[in-house]
């Protein structure tokens, strides 16, 4: 396995080493020595751990705690020779170090050992010395390796928390952009659903009467089926005025009072009648929903479920009877559902996208409900249902 060397010290451990070994030998040249060596112990050798401790201050950043462990030896050949401040003063800065670019479970540490080394440092001066001067030991002890301990827990405790906020704040932006985008794409499903519902039927229309009227060679037919053409058509450009005057209105601003609503189904089965022109179809209502009128959003999406249903109904379904049933079911869910007789041609009447029964049931949803739609028996036979179950919150419920 290789030897993972440690990488070139940075700028400022390069300083600090240059510094403390150019005033250590200035110290040294002078005699300037905290206390005088021993007579059998070679003066040079304070020179030694002046060398030393600037080569374990290079190492600082890069392997802090192997400084600190180099230093700490060191530290005590200083000591035996006499010491030099330059030397202690170097050592100061490497404790620090190691408190701060250390590795946490290491770091975390040191300041209680350094406590603990402090402690037991003045208990022996005194126990020897037996003097109160014994109590500048413990002073010392402090000076040289408590407070520079301290100080790099203190700077690194800052350093974590500004690296957690920045984190925090970084994470907070991502879920608001996320948020944001999320915000963007149900906004432009609901126009999507807007403007299908809108659109589809009046389309619809259209496309099964110019069809009759470029088949048939009656003039009165066509006459007819050119005027539900012009109707559907200043129907359909009317809606779509309103689905851009609401997308261009200043955004906060609630949807005008002209959204539609269930009293309105009338209407839709008129012009589901008016959109066919088959005497063969009978489009009935069977309207329960009882006194009382509904929240705004489970108007809107029970009207537009009946709004698409019978344009489904216009293009697909075999002639029969065309029910629309509203009703309350225990007071808390509004049924909706819509029955028409199963189409028995294999091309329907008007071309469909099949987003029809998708936009249906993102609304139902959207509001917590339940959607179904398929096949089913029938009293005529098989028929097609389509059935939306929609919540309705009580009084006094958000």
């Amino acid at each position: 396995m290789p030897v993972r060397l440690p990488r070139r010290p940075d700028r400022d451990a390069v300083l600090i080493a240059a510094t403390g070994l150019g005033g250590g030998l200035a110290l040294w040249f002078l005699g300037l020595h905290n206390s005088p060596p021993p007579a059998a112990v070679p003066g040079w050798l304070s020179l030694v751990a002046l060398v030393v401790m600037c080569g374990a201050e290079l190492l600082r950043r890069s392997a802090p705690l192997t400084a600190l462990a180099v230093g700490t030896l060191t530290l005590a050949l200083d000591i035996f020779t006499g010491s030099l401040v330059a030397t202690i003063a170097m050592y100061t800065d490497i404790v620090y170090a190691a408190v701060l670019y250390g590795r946490p479970s290491v770091a975390s540490r040191i300041p209680r050992v350094s406590e603990v080394l402090t402690v037991l440092g003045t208990l022996l001066a005194v126990a020897v010395l037996r003097k109160p001067e014994a109590l500048l030991i413990g002073f010392g002890f402090g000076v040289l390796i408590v407070a520079p301990a301290w100080t790099g827990a203190g700077i690194r405790r800052h350093r974590d928390d500004a690296r957690s906020a920045r984190l925090e704040a970084e994470r907070t932006a991502l879920l608001a952009e996320m948020d944001r985008r999320e915000a963007v794409g149900a906004e432009r499903a609901r126009m999507a659903r807007e403007l299908h519902d809108m659109v589809a039927g009046h389309l619809s229309a259209i496309a099964i009467h110019s069809t009759a009227a470029l088949s048939i060679g009656e003039a009165k037919a066509s006459e007819e089926a050119l005027a539900v053409i012009r109707e559907n058509s200043v129907q359909g450009l009317a809606e779509m005025r309103r689905l851009i005057g609401l997308l261009r209105q200043a955004g906060g601003e609630e949807e005008p009072a002209a959204t539609p609503r269930l009293d309105g189904v009338d209407a839709l089965l008129a012009h589901a009648r008016t959109a066919v022109r088959d005497e063969r179809f009978r489009f009935v209502l069977d309207d329960g929903r009882g006194p009382g009128p509904l929240p705004a959003p489970i108007e809107l999406a029970a009207y537009r479920i009946v709004q698409e249903s019978l344009t489904n109904a216009v293009k697909h379904a075999a002639p029969g009877e065309v029910t629309v049933r509203l009703a309350r079911e225990d007071g808390r869910r509004l049924v909706v559902e819509v029955t028409s007789a199963c189409g028995a041609g294999p091309v329907p009447r008007a071309p469909g996208a099949g987003a029809g029964l998708v936009g249906m049931g993102e609304r139902v949803a959207l509001l917590g409900g339940e959607f179904g739609a398929g096949p089913v028996a029938g009293p005529d036979g098989k028929c097609w249902r389509v059935r939306a179950l929609l919540p309705v919150p009580e009084e006094g419920t958000p």
